[in-house]
């Protein structure tokens, strides 16, 4: 986990680390779509928002303007309708999610050129007037077949958000912090740089 000390946009959290992941999950291969979360929820958070005007609906667009507690909302509701549990990833879960394997900067390598195959971000969207999440799906797959990893809209984990926690913590299935003010949101959104996207 985290990143080298040499790579650019690099911030003090990124501590790199070995972590080991003794526990099998498994992941949707998109973001929940706004057609998931109506089937499930009934609602639909992203409508009357103050920036409602930079968001599409459809149902294969991601749902948007969820907060922590809906989005484990959303999980429990799931798990009680399917008989199966659903739950937030770990921050560590989900960067080896994002990861696929590899110890570079995105998914598919460093080179910044490519991320607009891969990822809805700041230049392919806001920069060209397309200001919105758009359909899940449509940029390339990571190496383990998931797709917007990398921008479209920041995903939530489970973890409370603590900013030294990688200087001192365990290295087996890594639990997060205990407590604390905030959750961890990882993969950037549409709206933001490249930075933010790794």
């Amino acid at each position: 986990m985290g990143s080298p000390e040499t790579e650019p946009d690099r911030e003090s959290g990124e501590t790199q680390h070995m972590v080991t992941i003794t526990k099998a999950f498994y992941m949707q291969t998109t973001e929940v779509t706004q057609g998931q979360w109506t089937a499930v929820m009934g609602t639909k958070p992203w409508k009357g928002q103050e920036l409602s005007k930079y968001v599409k609906e459809g149902a294969n667009y991601p749902a948007s303007y969820v907060s922590w507690d809906d989005a484990v909302a959303y999980c429990k509701k799931l798990s009680e309708i399917e008989g199966k549990t659903y739950r937030l990833p770990t921050e560590v879960e989900w960067e080896y999610a994002c990861r696929a394997g590899t110890e570079t900067t995105w998914s598919f390598g460093n080179d910044e050129k490519e991320l607009g195959d891969y990822a809805w971000h700041e230049e392919n969207t806001w920069d060209i007037d397309d200001k919105y999440a758009h359909q899940v799906g449509l940029k390339k797959p990571n190496a383990f077949g998931l797709y917007d990893m990398h921008g479209n809209v920041i995903e939530w984990c489970h973890d409370y958000y603590e900013e030294d926690y990688y200087q001192q913590s365990p290295t087996n299935d890594l639990p997060g912090p205990e407590s604390g003010s905030s959750r961890v949101l990882r993969g950037g959104s549409w709206l933001v740089d490249s930075r933010f996207a790794r």
